[in-house]
């Protein structure tokens, strides 16, 4: 198998077996897609969980790194899911355990900041799921991508980018203390010359 084909995985694989790739999530976006999750009944919820497969990069050690759709990992794990199908679409059993991380950050397969947009050393990665931490700018990009603040990008990791830069605008004191209203400074200051740099801008063209 090439380390780009996307070879689906039939069998379940238990939800808290899985390696996550970056240290956080934005709580309310999971809150979200629990929301979402209950209003389905138990047939719709076994269809979804057959659409909606993890993508992962299977490790040399034998353990599956998720890559994307953290978000739907927690959110499934904390309705209780037990297991999930996966999508395997990078094969690195043959790396070579100490070059192991190396590589999946070459490839952007891995994101080890934390919740202060601070990289971390990739032993702090989190060993599953459940332990994701919350980060509210990161909520705050999700929803400012959904009102339009700026376009769905196949940059990896891209959310993240605009959660930092949120970060550099508003404090999370105000982000905790009234969501809507840092939304709206969010909204603000995506359409800035100050944000041109990040992927899916799509603030005031220029007229000069």
């Amino acid at each position: 198998m090439t380390t780009n084909a996307r070879e689906p995985r039939v069998h379940p694989v238990p939800i808290l077996s899985l390696r996550p790739t970056q240290m956080t999530v934005g709580m309310r976006e999971v809150k979200e897609k629990r929301k979402r999750w209950r209003e389905h009944d138990s047939k719709k919820q076994a269809d979804l969980l057959g659409k909606h497969m993890i993508p992962v990069v299977y490790g040399p050690d034998k353990r599956y790194y998720v890559i994307d759709h953290h978000h739907l990992g927690r959110a499934l794990h904390d309705e209780g899911v037990k297991e999930v199908l996966v999508t395997v679409v990078g094969d690195l059993r043959m790396v070579e355990r100490e070059a192991f991380w190396g590589v999946m950050d070459n490839k952007r397969w891995v994101y080890p900041y934390d919740s202060k947009g601070e990289r971390r050393p990739f032993r702090d990665l989190p060993k599953s799921v459940a332990d994701l931490r919350d980060d509210p700018f990161r909520s705050l990009a999700g929803e400012l991508r959904r009102l339009g603040g700026f376009a769905k990008d196949t940059t990896p990791f891209s959310e993240f980018l605009w959660a930092d830069y949120l970060r550099r605008k508003l404090s999370r004191k105000a982000v905790d203390a009234n969501f809507d209203k840092a939304l709206e400074k969010a909204l603000s200051a995506a359409k800035s010359k100050d944000a041109i740099y990040l992927p899916g801008w799509c603030g005031p063209a220029d007229d000069d």
